[in-house]
């Protein structure tokens, strides 16, 4: 690889990596091309070298920030045995977690943006998402398969849900009891039969 492609190999990645801590820290619709190349030294014209548009970077920073989030989860779990829903909850469901939206999961952070967006980026996020569920019913097993499946989505739901209220209620002692709250209610169903999730109301003509 010449000097110049190396040079713009970096600088891609550059762009790519401060994109994707904006986005979860403030949203994609805050995402300023201008303001991120200036904040990584380069010209705003310089953009068009690596992306085509803004809807290919924020493609591109999606991407980055749920794999970094894999990443960070992946780490925090390393050489504490078999994974757990306990373990899952602790990990989540924490004040470090709470309090570093641009290092942590896309999914809580984004979740909103995202359901807004096209398919392709709704497929992405997916992708992501069926990896976490696989991996709370793995560690919660030892049900029949539906009621697994029930909880995984459940508790995802629990789990994302009570990391983006939190943050709601920053400074705020309910900002912890959001967090406790939800643990305890994720540990609570997993020691009971899971009962049967009952169906959303038909439309109304």
């Amino acid at each position: 690889m010449g000097h110049s492609r190396a040079e713009k190999a970096q600088s891609r990645e550059r762009i790519i990596t401060a994109a994707a801590q904006t986005i979860r820290e403030r949203g994609i619709d805050a995402l300023s091309i201008g303001e991120l190349m200036r904040s990584v030294g380069l010209t705003h014209g310089a953009f068009y070298v690596h992306f085509e548009s803004r809807d290919a970077l924020v493609a591109a920073a999606l991407e980055r920030a749920l794999l970094d989030g894999e990443a960070a989860a992946a780490a925090a779990r390393r050489g504490v045995g078999k994974r757990t829903v306990k373990s899952i909850l602790n990990n989540y469901l924490s004040r470090a977690h709470r309090d570093a939206p641009g290092a942590g999961c896309a999914v809580a952070a984004l979740a909103g943006d995202v359901a807004r967006s096209g398919p392709a980026t709704r497929r992405a996020m997916i992708q992501k998402l069926d990896n976490y569920l696989a991996a709370m019913a793995e560690a919660h097993g030892g049900a029949p398969r539906d009621e697994v499946a029930d909880f995984s989505l459940a508790a995802w739901s629990t789990m994302i849900g009570a990391i983006a209220l939190s943050r709601v209620f920053a400074g705020d002692p309910r900002s912890d009891q959001v967090l406790a709250a939800a643990r305890k209610m994720i540990l609570d169903a997993e020691q009971r039969p899971s009962d049967p999730v009952p169906k959303p109301p038909a439309a109304t003509p």
